[in-house]
């Protein structure tokens, strides 16, 4: 009976960990090896902080669990103690977070893991976590716009203070060069007004 109860229990183990991964857009698999109380609880704190989950499964359960959602080509990574790491928003932030937990602590590895659907190595997944994040994007693509204006409105202050100085010119020289023809037949008609009186 006791055989019978554990197998059915690592049965419901294998299927509610399934369901997750089925939803799951990372899973990250990592190497749980030394870590201390204090580390594990700022880890799982800054996954929470990304909507990460991390679980310590048995390896026999995850392997179980990863193959009734069709994933393969893990089996090799599910030796030595193992954290899955799981997300259903976001596997940048998470990937990210478990990267930058590998820098300050040697002994925790990424394994490999799945993204999207793709089983991927840790190497991919560690390049994956370089990229920059959405927010680092936005705030990239603001930045080029914003100096894109700039420039732009450089450039047509530019043009503008063109226009006027090229208009000053010919405010100038326009009105004088028409007075003095405007002149020339005014100065005719009095002389020939003077001659007719005259006459």
């Amino acid at each position: 009976m006791a055989s019978e109860k554990a197998l059915n229990q690592k049965k419901a183990e294998v299927k509610e960990l399934a369901e997750k991964m089925k939803e799951a857009k990372l899973i990250l698999l990592t190497d749980y090896r030394g870590i201390g109380v204090i580390d594990d609880t700022e880890l799982r704190r800054d996954l929470r902080n990304v909507n990460a989950t991390c679980t310590v499964i048995k390896n026999n359960i995850t392997r179980r669990a990863l193959k009734e959602c069709g994933i393969e080509g893990l089996d090799e990574e599910l030796v030595g103690p193992t954290a899955v790491i799981m997300s259903n928003e976001d596997y940048l932030g998470a990937s990210k977070t478990i990267y930058n937990f590998t820098k300050t602590h040697d002994f925790y590895k990424i394994k490999g893991g799945v993204v999207d659907g793709k089983v991927m190595t840790a190497d991919e997944i560690i390049t994956l976590a370089k990229l920059p994040s959405r927010e680092d994007l936005l705030s990239m693509l603001a930045g080029a716009l914003l100096a894109n204006i700039s420039k732009v409105a450089v450039a047509l202050n530019e043009v503008r203070k063109q226009k006027e100085e090229a208009g000053e010119k010919v405010t100038v020289s326009v009105p004088a060069e028409e007075a003095k023809e405007e002149a020339a037949p005014a100065a005719e008609a009095e002389t020939t007004t003077e001659t007719t009186t005259a006459e």
